[in-house]
């Protein structure tokens, strides 16, 4: 792991940034993030192509200013992206492994969870940073080494409580922090925060947009 230290901040929904040494790197611009909350990246990651998770615009405006930014993703995704930044946009897949802007990354699982059997899977990736913090897109993908902090997404068409309950407990991470929570109301919070909490094993908490923690 990187000695040096991360600071996480909460973005809207599935996103999140992550900046170390003056670097910094954001997870999943999607639909549901605002508008600007992936400018100012260097590394951009995205581990899949719903709306919720990829936004063109997003992602367009990140790269065009900071011409030194760069995209790491699957084909699906990246295929929409190359021709307009030739050499920025980077295809990637389960077991990939790579470096950029001193952040260490990598790429854990294959295939999107499974919303009904009747809608097909698209791809789906993973991102282990620094081998500390692992944000699993939409799936319940289990790395093959201990997880510090699990980005969990808690409220999905493709989950359940019991659901994320067992992947908090299967993961054993040092502690959970909510994504995937735009759908999840005000209401319903104080029930998951307090079943998850006591079923799950971990120190599991939620953070709003633009809370930051260190890591």
């Amino acid at each position: 792991m990187n000695a040096s230290p991360l600071t996480l901040t909460k973005k809207h929904h599935s996103c999140v940034r992550l900046d170390k040494d003056g670097q910094a790197l954001v997870i999943d611009p999607g639909g549901f993030s605002g508008e600007d909350e992936a400018v100012g990246a260097d590394v951009l990651l995205v581990t899949h192509e719903h709306l919720d998770h990829f936004n063109e615009d997003r992602l367009r405006a990140a790269m065009e200013a900071n011409p030194a930014a760069e995209i790491w993703t699957l084909r699906s995704v990246a295929e929409q992206l190359a021709a307009a930044f030739p050499g920025r946009v980077h295809t990637v897949g389960h077991g990939d492994t790579f470096s950029a802007a001193g952040f260490d990354v990598q790429v854990h699982g294959e295939l999107h969870a499974v919303i009904h059997p009747d809608i097909p899977r698209i791809t789906n990736v993973g991102f282990l940073v620094d081998g500390a913090v692992f944000h699993p897109g939409d799936a319940l993908t289990v790395p093959e080494q201990p997880v510090d902090t699990l980005l969990l997404p808690v409220m999905a068409p493709w989950n359940k409580i019991s659901e994320v309950i067992d992947y908090v407990r299967e993961v054993e991470p040092r502690r959970a922090i909510d994504i995937h929570d735009a759908l999840l109301t005000d209401l319903a919070r104080p029930i998951y925060d307090s079943q998850i909490g006591a079923l799950g094993g971990s120190d599991h908490g939620r953070m709003a947009p633009g809370e930051r923690t260190g890591l």
